[in-house]
């Protein structure tokens, strides 16, 4: 959906769908010169990173797998409990392979964190983090990122897999959520 039909909802456009079809293309050209010859298992975080990762494996030229988590720290409260759940496991096994975990968006951090620590006990060769959003200024705790498409202001936003009540996910841009929508 173009980002015009909610410009009522928005507040503004931080990432275009031109920026960001530019991004993954460059994005998947370094892991594509990072891991050729590697064996790939592409990790997405359900929900929000399905766009990206549909894109971004869809432009890598080498051969990958991927595979889906979803995982929790927020229970039924909007504030991170700090105690991450797995929803949906991975159906692959990591053991000695190259786990590259895709994010849409990194905020305070702590899950990832969590998820980059249970892949490496898991025993994959390596993990790395490529996200396509992040918020340096959200940051709780530090996660070595390998990739990052976008540094954006600490401000809620929605569109290309971020959502706010399972709306905005099919936007092809990133815009902030005018807080009248959710306040």
């Amino acid at each position: 959906m173009d980002l015009s039909k909610v410009s009522d909802q928005i507040t503004k456009v931080l990432v275009t769908e031109e920026q960001i079809n530019e991004k993954v293309a460059e994005l998947a050209a370094e892991l594509d010169k990072k891991y050729a010859d590697k064996d790939v298992l592409l990790v997405g975080v359900l929900k929000g990173a399905v766009m990206f990762m549909a894109d971004l494996s869809r432009a890598m030229q080498i051969p990958v797998q991927m595979d889906w988590m979803a995982v929790s720290s927020y229970g039924s409260g909007t504030v991170s409990s700090g105690v991450v759940r797995i929803l949906k496991d991975l159906d692959a096994d990591v053991l000695g392979r190259h786990v590259v975990i895709v994010e849409d968006i990194i905020d305070s951090g702590l899950t990832l964190s969590w998820l980059v620590g249970n892949l490496e006990a898991r025993g994959a060769a390596s993990v790395e983090v490529v996200a396509l959003l992040r918020k340096p200024a959200a940051a709780k705790v530090e996660v070595n990122v390998g990739l990052v498409g976008f540094d954006i202001p600490n401000e809620f936003v929605v569109g290309y897999g971020l959502d706010y009540a399972e709306r905005y996910r099919t936007l092809k841009g990133v815009a902030v959520l005018s807080p009248a929508v959710y306040s």
